[in-house]
């Protein structure tokens, strides 16, 4: 039973790796970063298989471990901000048939991190209410909340700014 999980788990690895990079990204916002944070998770994930419970618990599973990879990385950059030359300043990363509109994108930004959070995870990644809740430990109202409150945000800021 267990090497059957972890060989579904190496699977689901294999076949979402561009998503688990663009989730990352979404949080870092610099493409070494990321490819650190799901680096660093893919380990995490592998050394801990024999933690999973329910076989059809990894997607959610594995998105909590990328997420909590994501906010250590984060927090590492913080603590060690390095002065980068504008010279050597990233080129940002763009997945094809990926638009990312700056607008959108810089508004997102502006909202608060757990409905930025819960609003990349439910239309980037397309996970349902439900799996949100499981990955974020919040209750499932309160997820509904935030994110319906945050698409409320959304709209008016965006509004706002065509008129």
């Amino acid at each position: 039973m267990k090497q059957i999980l972890y060989e579904r788990l190496i699977q689901y690895i294999l076949e979402n790796q561009d998503r688990f990079y663009r989730i990352a990204y979404s949080y870092t916002k610099h493409q070494e970063d990321s490819l650190d944070a799901v680096q660093s998770a893919v380990c995490k994930a592998l050394e801990a298989h024999e933690s999973i419970k329910n076989a059809d618990a990894v997607k959610t599973w594995f998105y909590k471990i990328l997420i909590n990879e994501c906010f250590l990385v984060l927090k590492k950059r913080s603590r060690t901000s390095l002065s980068i030359d504008t010279a050597q300043q990233e080129v940002m990363y763009y997945e094809k048939g990926y638009e990312a509109e700056d607008d959108i994108e810089k508004e997102l930004d502006s909202l608060e991190s757990d409905v930025q959070e819960i609003i990349k995870l439910r239309f980037f990644e397309e996970l349902s209410l439900k799996e949100i809740s499981d990955i974020t430990g919040l209750n499932l109202n309160t997820v509904k909340t935030k994110l319906y409150r945050g698409l409320k945000q959304l709209k008016e800021t965006i509004q706002e700014v065509d008129l």
